[in-house]
């Protein structure tokens, strides 16, 4: 018991003494640095976290310590990386949990090894170097759920997959798998404590990116990538399927009404005078619908068809899915980059998801978003757009904007598993987020 003792005190020194270490050479990483207690836990080889705690073996921590101080350091931030993008309670939504964990593992790294801290300083291996590169180039965005869904779509690799675990893997995951296993025991009450974990998390990561927003430019280089990946990973931002229900309008349309009369009435009428009802059937209703709206899709070179598709058939889908428009609707889809390139007129829900099967880049120059304003604007003067209810625009952010107010609602979508840049969009336009949601079910 003595011994016990003794080694969970040798632990816990051990593991402050990083702490004070990392407070000191990143004061932002405050709000996470006091987040997690310790505990002994000889389950586990080395350390990992059920997001409370610290688990660790006394063994290897005094190991890693005397022989590879700077490799323990590393391991602890990695640990808070995985908290403050929540990875530890996303691991359940995905099928394959074991994919998710190395999506997560080199997600983590890749934001160490853009922070210039020597605490965590560690040259990159050739072989990690080279991987960087090559994800870089085809998923752009490290994170978790990005690189989850990269890999789920290519031919296994389990060579590969081992050799990526090699070297990206810092902490034990165990501890994720029984964490989300106790949330779905039928014991846990719906605020389980899990739930609670994954808000003060989510809590702490908002306090943090307030802490780097703060820093200033000279602080860019120390930071690295993690104040602009918490902004990335931001799950508070409004789903652009929010928007499109803000469009509904009352208006009377010719459909049967199965609510507006009483059919007792109408059958007494059938059986005592053959075809003649007591109440003609009601045939108008107010329904709820879209007039008219202008899709605008970004064509420039940074935008990929594939993400186009994307978008539109989960537009298209799920207009379909709700009484939104009228039988006959006006959606004009304009292609554009620097200059109108193509304006399509849509009278019909279901052709959005031609378009997008048929969709291809044309233009594929520097993005300018004022020529759609302007050209929505002849339409509407030329009486073509009179009931216009707005303007949803599909891009990455990286373009010219309009400086004057549009007068109808305007919102620029930006697809959550990309590079995007919303810090240019005007104040008088709604910030819209597509995508994440869609990756998570699709994966479930």
């Amino acid at each position: 018991m003595q011994q016990r003792l003794e080694l969970e005190e040798i632990g816990y020194r051990i593991l402050s003494e990083i702490r004070t270490e990392l407070y000191l050479s990143m004061r932002f990483m405050g709000p996470a640095l006091d987040a997690l207690g310790y505990q002994m836990d000889l389950s586990t080889r080395t350390v990992g976290t059920d997001a409370e705690m610290i688990r660790f073996n006394p063994q290897y921590l005094m190991a890693e310590f005397l022989e590879h101080p700077r490799r323990l350091s590393r391991a602890y931030m990695h640990i808070l990386i995985h908290c403050l993008f929540r990875h530890p309670f996303s691991q359940r939504v995905f099928g394959d949990q074991e994919l998710f964990d190395l999506c997560a593992d080199i997600a983590a790294e890749a934001i160490l090894d853009s922070i210039d801290a020597p605490v965590l300083a560690e040259i990159p291996s050739d072989f990690r170097e080279s991987w960087y590169r090559k994800l870089t180039d085809e998923v752009h965005v490290l994170t978790a759920e990005k690189l989850y869904l990269y890999f789920s779509e290519q031919p296994r690799d389990y060579e590969s997959e081992f050799r990526l675990k090699m070297e990206f893997q810092r902490d034990d995951h165990s501890f994720w798998e029984r964490m989300n296993k106790e949330q779905e025991s039928p014991e846990q009450p719906n605020e389980s404590p899990q739930k609670e974990r994954e808000q003060d998390w989510e809590n702490r990561a908002k306090s943090t990116q307030d802490l780097l927003d703060g820093a200033g430019q000279e602080a860019d280089k120390a930071i690295g990538s993690l104040g602009w990946m918490l902004s990335f990973s931001d799950d508070k931002k409004t789903d652009y399927r929010e928007f499109l229900r803000r469009f509904s309008a009352i208006h009377e349309e010719v459909r049967v009404d199965p609510d507006g009369f009483d059919y007792g009435y109408y059958n007494y009428g059938i059986q005592m005078y053959g075809n003649m009802p007591l109440i003609e059937e009601n045939e108008y209703r107010e329904v709820k619908g879209i007039d008219e709206l202008v899709i605008a899709i970004d064509t420039s070179g940074s935008t990929r068809p594939k993400l186009v598709q994307r978008f539109l058939n989960e537009t298209a889908a799920i207009l379909a899915s709700q009484e939104t428009f009228f039988h006959r609707v006006h959606i004009h889809l304009i292609e554009c980059d620097d200059q109108i390139q193509r304006d399509l007129l849509l009278e019909d829900v279901r052709d959005l998801e031609q378009y997008a099967a048929d969709f291809e880049v044309s233009g594929g120059m520097g993005t300018d978003f004022r020529p759609v304003f302007a050209y929505v604007r002849e339409l509407r003067q030329k009486g073509e757009l009179q009931n216009l209810r707005g303007l949803l625009y599909f891009t990455d952010g990286f373009g010219v904007y309009p400086e004057e107010a549009a007068p109808y609602d305007t919102a620029f979508v930006f697809w959550t598993e990309e590079a995007y840049n919303d810090a240019d969009v005007p104040d008088w336009a709604i910030r819209l987020y597509a995508g994440s949601d869609s990756v998570r079910e699709e994966h479930a």
